[in-house]
């Protein structure tokens, strides 16, 4: 794991699926051993071209998402490589069996990558607004958890994952990130990565609310309160050993979630915490809500996984840690 934060907050010119559709590409032309499978959905993840290249390694399932997590699980059976993509919300809720059975408790070799996650569905709607996805994935033994925070993150990710063997599920916002770190920055599946070092309070974000969180530390910052932010990129398995650390370092803990702050990150690190270091924890994410139509800035607002949300959490946390 070597990587380098980048200074300032831009908003990348490659949207995350191009950068998705690119790696793939490039390690089809190099390993014949990766086919990728979609349903009905490959325009919108960005695999148009991938398609025309490599038809024969190209499945469109059509709109049976389920059918599609056994064909992939048939395929790693024969030494394939598949990726597996559909929306998150049908990624997970409507293949749980499937993934269950055909891929985890078989052992199958598969990866699965669930697009729109939480409120970067947007004008989808609640339908196709996945809140649940982790919570849901979290229960099924050997499934890994990822979440790249931007397409340096993502890229690395999509290339990790072909060497390794397992079910691994991949929440894949489709849209441009706001940059976090260097080109050619590379992270270890497992850990996490530190975004800034603080002393007061230590915000464990993932996702898009990474960027939020590092907006939060310019607004807590005027209050004399000194953050430090974790990326949790990866959600199963957790890296114990910098919650506990962080937890012994500032004292408080806040945790950032574009996701149902039930069985999520938060709920991850909250049962990390009760077992080793229990410090004042304050969550954000969706409260037991379902979705609704909106932009991401409205709906980040709406369920509260905004900059300002994350400071006041800190601000709670930190005032707790004083009163004990």
């Amino acid at each position: 794991m070597s990587y380098k934060v980048f200074t300032g907050l831009e908003t990348e010119k490659l949207a995350m699926r191009d950068i998705y559709a690119t790696t793939m590409m490039d390690m089809a032309s190099k390993n014949n051993k990766i086919v990728s499978l979609d349903c009905d959905l490959m325009n919108s993840v960005g695999m148009v071209k991938f398609a025309e290249k490599f038809p024969e390694r190209t499945v469109n399932c059509g709109i049976m998402e389920a059918n599609m997590i056994g064909v992939a699980a048939g395929m790693s059976a024969v030494g394939m490589i598949p990726y597996a993509h559909t929306f998150g919300c049908f990624a997970t809720r409507r293949c749980l069996d499937q993934i269950f059975v055909s891929a985890a408790f078989a052992k199958a070799n598969v990866r699965i990558i669930g697009s729109d996650p939480g409120v970067t569905a947007a004008f989808n709607g609640a339908t196709h607004m996945p809140f649940e996805d982790i919570g849901s994935l979290r229960d099924i033994p050997g499934v890994t958890i990822i979440e790249p925070t931007d397409s340096v993150m993502l890229e690395d990710m999509i290339r990790q994952v072909e060497k390794k063997f397992g079910v691994f599920y991949i929440r894949l916002s489709r849209k441009n990130a706001v940059k976090i770190y260097e080109d050619g920055s590379t992270f270890e599946i497992g850990k996490s990565a530190t975004v800034r070092k603080g002393r007061d309070v230590t915000i464990i974000a993932s996702g898009i609310c990474v960027a939020e969180a590092v907006k939060a530390v310019e607004i807590l910052e005027s209050q004399g309160i000194d953050a430090a932010i974790l990326n949790m990129f990866t959600i199963k398995p957790i890296d114990k050993n910098a919650i506990e650390q962080a937890a012994r370092e500032t004292g408080a803990i806040v945790t950032a979630e574009n996701h149902n702050i039930m069985n999520g990150l938060g709920s991850a690190v909250a049962e990390v915490l009760a077992e080793t270091c229990p410090v004042p924890m304050e969550r954000i994410g969706v409260r037991d809500h379902f979705g609704e139509v909106g932009s991401v800035d409205y709906l980040r607002d709406k369920f509260g996984l905004s900059a300002a949300s994350i400071a006041e959490k800190a601000a709670k946390a930190v005032q707790r840690k004083k009163s004990e």
